[in-house]
């Protein structure tokens, strides 16, 4: 005996406003069609693979969205030529250990160097993981940071992608600088880059060039 089920019953049988798989019943065409709808064939994944992006050699420079005020300068001729100071209202050590953070969350592991007012108070290229430890021992060069008016990290990505990020941070600056300048030398994944500079809008607040 050949028993014929309409769609109808093949659809309430268990209760479910679902068809069943074709193997319940149906033709090897509707198997395989089943199949590939299901789980596409390699190459069609290979079509829809993300693609990564890259950035090469980038010069960013931003400022803090904080206070500041204009320390002008007593020469006629500095201020015309934008000579004259700024001062930023931020808390210069919390302002790297954030750097610090966002760059750890970009994937970078090594603090290459810490540098002060010209004063290189940390350097350990040769230490490949090095990065979040710094972090947790930044009260180490508390004293120095809170002090100075520049500070400049030199950090290192070394994975697939290989990069070195120069970060120059400066409470005080020139009028037509800027408190943030970013160099990384190199290649970096533009959601990487996009990782790092989002951690620092979301913490400190940042206005691009």
């Amino acid at each position: 005996m050949i028993l014929y089920f309409y769609e109808s019953d093949i659809m309430s049988r268990y209760g479910s406003g679902f068809r069943e798989p074709p193997w319940v019943m149906g033709s090897p065409k509707e198997v395989m069609d089943w199949v590939e709808a299901s789980h596409p064939r390699k190459e069609e994944k290979e079509k829809h693979r993300f693609e990564k992006k890259f950035l090469n050699n980038l010069h960013i420079r931003f400022d803090f969205d904080v206070d500041h005020k204009l320390i002008k300068s007593s020469c006629v001729f500095c201020r015309l030529a934008r000579l004259n100071k700024i001062e930023e209202d931020f808390e210069l050590l919390s302002t790297v250990e954030l750097i610090l953070r966002g760059l750890a969350k970009a994937k970078f592991k090594n603090t290459a160097k810490i540098v002060v007012d010209g004063k290189v108070i940390y350097k350990h290229p040769e230490k490949k993981t090095d990065l979040r430890k710094t972090i947790e021992n930044i009260s180490d060069f508390s004293k120095e940071i809170s002090q100075g008016n520049t500070v400049e990290i030199t950090a290192l990505l070394d994975d697939i992608e290989k990069s070195t990020a120069i970060i120059k941070v400066k409470r005080v600056h020139r009028e037509k600088e800027h408190s943030v300048d970013i160099q990384i030398k190199g290649k970096i994944r533009v959601d990487i880059y996009h990782t790092f500079v989002n951690y620092l809008e979301e913490k400190i607040g940042l206005v691009e060039d």
